[in-house]
């Protein structure tokens, strides 16, 4: 289909945080172009994708032939990737879901709140103390999921600057596929050492407790450590974004950040505003792929085994039948229906954790710092859109 749009497509500069406007564009079921030529189908509307990403006709396995890769990176590197819980279907996923889900439940990460609030209070403390202006993504955006995922896994944050900038080259749209694999390998190695010695001396930690399971014989050590390589990844890059674009977004939306502030004691608000935050914001923005194992009908179009699809899950955000005036920020709004961590058996392993995150933060955040400002004009702010998930390069404040 030669004519089918590009994908990921590009966000309006002058309403970045929305999707593109040839999203809402697309009918139910179309098809768009990515990087490799192909013409995978696109799915953008709540419901369907609500029913698609439980149907066992549609695969998440990344090695089968036809499978829509989101760069070229991860398609050179899919043959070689043992299996996970982002590249099995159950119940292999099931199984290995079950390996690292426990520290990731409610109830775990809800006796975290303290500690992350604690965190973040201290964070607040120093940017105060600092210099004024100063970079939100550098002081808070960062630190809070990095302190916050390195404590539960079990890995140094002194060597945060090396996985930060390890987690950038592989998952990077630009990055090209030896630097991506030269990347994962590295880190891979890193946290292979580490992974030893837990092995050898167990903490009370998430790598401590995949060493166990390792020992046990219910997954390999390579199993283990790219798992906690995508925790890793995953733990500090997507709420680091969240944490910075929630921020730029309620100051351009001052009426919503007025109504978090006087709401800033109430759980519940806070915790529907970070929900509706989500959906508005979407940092997801290459969609989560699929591949038809066998036909599906959908609106008349017959999906066929071996196509590729894409969920974009912003356009399921933006549904207007779901969502009424999804392009207006309304903390009041039920938004918990949203798919910013996707849908179904696949959905985000670490959502609790980012939940309360968010919560702490959104909650705290501009109630500490009333006065709280952006530094330069809004067109200045430098989006950062290469990665898997958008964010921004930085975000200078002033208070």
């Amino acid at each position: 289909m030669p004519d089918a749009p590009y994908y990921p497509m590009h966000r309006e500069a002058r309403c970045p945080f929305a999707p593109a406007p040839e999203i809402a564009a697309m009918p139910p079921v179309g098809q768009v172009r990515i990087w490799d030529g192909s013409t995978p189908w696109f799915v953008t509307r709540h419901a369907d994708q609500r029913a698609l990403l439980n149907d066992p006709r549609l695969s998440i396995d990344e090695k089968l032939p036809g499978y829509p890769h989101m760069t070229r990176a991860r398609a050179a590197m899919a043959p070689h990737i043992p299996s996970l819980i982002t590249n099995t279907d159950p119940p292999e996923h099931t199984r290995l879901r079950r390996t690292v889900n426990a520290p990731f439940m409610v109830k775990r990460v809800e006796a975290l709140r303290p500690r992350i609030q604690r965190i973040f209070d201290g964070l607040v403390d120093d940017m105060l103390a600092g210099d004024n202006p100063a970079d939100l993504v550098e002081k808070i955006g960062l630190p809070v999921p990095t302190l916050v995922i390195t404590q539960i896994l079990g890995v140094p944050y002194a060597d945060h600057a090396f996985f930060q900038a390890a987690s950038r080259r592989a998952i990077s749209h630009d990055t090209d596929p030896d630097d991506a694999a030269q990347a994962g390998k590295g880190l891979g190695e890193y946290l292979g050492g580490l992974l030893a010695a837990k092995i050898e001396q167990p903490a009370d930690d998430v790598l401590s407790e995949m060493g166990a399971r390792v020992t046990a014989g219910e997954m390999t050590f390579a199993e283990a450590v790219t798992m906690g390589s995508a925790i890793l990844i995953a733990g500090h890059e997507t709420s680091a974004s969240m944490i910075s674009l929630g921020t730029l977004a309620l100051l351009r939306n001052p009426d919503e950040l007025r109504k978090l502030r006087e709401n800033s004691d109430d759980p519940k608000f806070v915790a529907n505003a970070a929900e509706e935050l989500l959906r508005y914001l979407t940092i997801v923005h290459s969609g989560i792929r699929r591949i038809a194992v066998e036909d599906i009908e959908l609106h008349g179009t017959t999906i066929k085994a071996g196509d590729g699809v894409i969920f974009d899950l912003a356009g399921a955000n933006y549904d207007p039948a779901e969502f009424a005036e999804p392009d207006r920020l309304d903390l009041s709004r039920p938004a918990r229906q949203h798919h910013a961590f996707g849908y179904g058996s696949h959905q985000c392993l670490g959502q609790s954790l980012a939940r309360v995150e968010l919560q702490v933060i959104y909650g705290t955040l501009y109630r500490r710092i009333p006065t709280l400002a952006l530094a330069v004009p809004f067109e200045e702010v430098e989006f950062a859109m290469e990665g898997v998930a958008y964010g921004l390069t930085s975000l200078p404040v002033t208070w």
